[in-house]
């Protein structure tokens, strides 16, 4: 197997529990304010990951890479915030996909800039990857009555999203685990910081479940996101990784009978199509 078929592979994994941790947040944000919902999730799993790195007695990373995972899980977190605020001002498919595809998009010019220009094929893989994103994200039917705003928080939330996936890559890969929790830390202290400001309502009931089961979603997305892109690219892992949406729409269909749209349909089939691409 070579590193392309690697990353590639590996970026199916993080975008399938990417995928999982939004349908079970989504279902469970029906009952509860979705901030805490990923506040909890994200508390949780930092107490896991933090029990396992002490356990497992694994050496600490260094400084250089300790700076990057903080910041890396700050911004994202804050991104985080804004993406809900961005969602909560209307044209939910518009905003959903223009920061789906502002996520990839960051990483690839980072990429381009940083290790040069991919051959044609990576190139027509990484193309294709990004019109799959934003096929299977945008609804136009969910996109009337734009928001200016709403289209710029979509935006900063989506770079905020890209620059995380750079930063996890510039960081120190042979301590997966510990850059996760510093990241995790980091973003835990973000979130609890918007909490105070935004002040959510709080009568809803049973979110500490459905919390936790996103939070170690997530986190195990993104240790398999970190793996893909020790392998292979950049771009590559970071396209292959945003496909996420794709699990959710399956997931939705399969636990929920919520038909896919001919739009998704095809964005996932060109997906595929994609990631065959980007594993040669």
């Amino acid at each position: 197997m070579n590193a392309s078929t690697a990353s590639a592979g590996l970026g199916l994994l993080s975008a399938a529990s990417w995928g999982g941790s939004d349908f079970v947040g989504g279902l469970a944000a029906r009952r509860s304010p979705a901030l805490l919902i990923t506040a909890s999730g994200q508390a949780a799993s930092l107490l896991i990951l933090i029990v396992i790195c002490l356990a497992a007695h694994l050496a600490a990373p260094g400084a250089h890479s300790l700076v990057l995972a903080g910041v890396a899980g700050l911004e994202a977190s804050l991104a985080l915030a804004l993406f809900y605020r961005a969602l909560s001002m209307g044209a939910m498919g518009l905003t959903a996909a223009l920061t789906g595809l502002t996520t990839a998009l960051i990483p690839v010019v980072f990429s381009a800039l940083r290790y040069g220009l991919p051959g044609p094929v990576t190139a027509a893989g990484l193309a294709a990857g990004c019109a799959a994103i934003w096929l299977i994200t945008h609804q136009p039917a969910a996109s009337r009555g734009v928001s200016a705003h709403a289209l710029l928080f979509g935006t900063l939330a989506g770079m905020g999203f890209g620059s995380q996936l750079i930063l996890f890559k510039l960081a120190e890969p042979a301590n997966m685990l510990w850059i996760m929790t510093v990241a995790r830390a980091a973003g835990v202290t973000a979130l609890l910081l918007v909490i105070l400001a935004a002040r959510p309502r709080t009568e809803g009931h049973g979110f500490w479940g459905p919390g936790i089961a996103t939070g170690l979603l997530d986190t195990i997305g993104t240790l398999w996101y970190l793996a893909a892109a020790q392998f292979g690219r950049l771009d590559t892992a970071a396209v292959v990784c945003s496909l996420y949406p794709a699990g959710t729409i399956v997931l939705a269909a399969i636990a929920l009978r919520e038909r896919p749209t001919r739009r998704q349909l095809a964005g996932m089939a060109l997906a595929l199509g994609a990631v065959a691409l980007l594993s040669v």
